[in-house]
């Protein structure tokens, strides 16, 4: 019996897959706990039209992701941050500050999570940072810290 699984479904496949299994096992186990239905016409159209908007919504996420990746590219950051006199910071620049830094210098939306810090900012000067945008996407730019005056 042919089944459209609503739900991953361990051994079986995962969600949207059209799988064939024994009619027992269907009628039993996947279709009272609405894991699986029927694969009638009306089902798998349906089936095709979500595989193709998942497909269209995903090409405009990375496109996405590859535009702002190319804006990233050879910008330069600024941030002011209260230092000693040896020329380190009195705590660290943190993924947030750069991401709302971003926001509001160059009107970039890069969540926090997504900025790559090999190690915490904890000097003044220019550092370099990663954001890893998604979709195999990452840009590298410049954050410069500055002593706050």
């Amino acid at each position: 019996m042919k089944v459209i699984l609503q739900q991953d479904v361990r051994g079986q496949g995962k969600k949207g897959q059209m799988i064939e299994v024994a009619e027992g096992y269907a009628r039993n186990f996947l279709l009272p706990r609405k894991l699986a239905v029927l694969a009638t016409t009306d089902a798998i159209n349906t089936m095709n039209l979500k595989e193709k908007a998942r497909r269209a919504e995903e090409a405009a996420a990375r496109a996405a992701a590859v535009a702002t990746a190319d804006k990233l590219r050879n910008c330069d950051v600024k941030l002011t941050a209260k230092g000693g006199e040896s020329g380190k910071l009195f705590g660290a620049i943190t993924g947030k500050e750069i991401s709302e830094a971003l926001k509001n210098q160059l009107a970039l939306d890069v969540a926090k999570q997504k900025i790559v810090l090999d190690e915490p900012i904890k000097t003044f000067g220019t550092h370099e940072v990663r954001a890893k945008l998604g979709y195999e996407v990452s840009a590298k730019f410049t954050v410069t810290v500055a002593e706050e005056g």
